[in-house]
């Protein structure tokens, strides 16, 4: 099925029991951050490894047979601007006072969702990732010239595998099936979730 655009992405950090985490400890007051028009949403979404060619088996002089293969995607993405406090805590870096943030050894679990939408705009494909980390590479930072060179935030998510979904490392969801609950997606990726009866906030 075909698709169009990046209609919105949705992350939280989970503890090791696989539980979202809120308020102070989490990204938000309800623990969930929705990428929205007032952080400039996000731009991109690159999703690669989505699967993996197994190891060819040969027997009797030709190739009888393939080892079977999990998925453990790595996504690319661009945020157009996060908030300092949520970039801080997808990667881990930690407050050491007087403005300063130091890089923790440590890296959080990140759960991620990244929605597209059918090219009818009808309904929605849900790329989710329950296990996993976030790093930021590099930042390439240029000189304002007749134009601003605004550097948005390039961060890698590496996918992890999940015992509950079979070792794979990514569940796809998809809107148009009878059977689609989204709060029970939301719950399920995000460890738990339930919305807030209260606009979510940042931290």
């Amino acid at each position: 099925m075909a698709q169009v655009g990046l209609k919105k992405t949705y992350l939280a950090l989970i503890d090791a029991d696989g539980k979202i985490l809120k308020g102070e400890a989490g990204l938000t007051t309800d623990g969930l951050y929705k990428s929205n028009s007032k952080d400039l949403g996000t731009s991109q979404a690159n999703i690669t490894n989505m699967s993996t060619n197994g190891t060819q088996v040969f027997g009797d002089n030709g190739m009888v047979d393939v080892t079977k293969a999990k998925s453990f995607p790595q996504i690319a993405g661009i945020w157009n601007n996060l908030p300092f406090n949520i970039k801080s805590k997808l990667l881990g870096r930690d407050s050491a006072g007087k403005g300063g943030y130091l890089q923790s050894q440590d890296l959080p679990r990140v759960a991620l969702i990244v929605e597209s939408e059918t090219i009818d705009r009808k309904h929605s494909i849900f790329y989710a990732f329950s296990n996993g980390q976030m790093t930021e590479a590099a930042v390439n930072i240029q000189t304002d010239n007749a134009n601003e060179n605004r550097v948005g935030d390039t961060l890698t998510y590496q996918s992890f595998g999940l015992d509950d979904w079979n070792g794979q490392g990514m569940k796809m969801f998809y809107s148009g099936d009878a059977d689609f609950d989204k709060a029970a997606m939301l719950s399920e990726v995000f460890g738990g979730y339930a919305e807030a009866t209260t606009p979510s906030t940042s931290n």
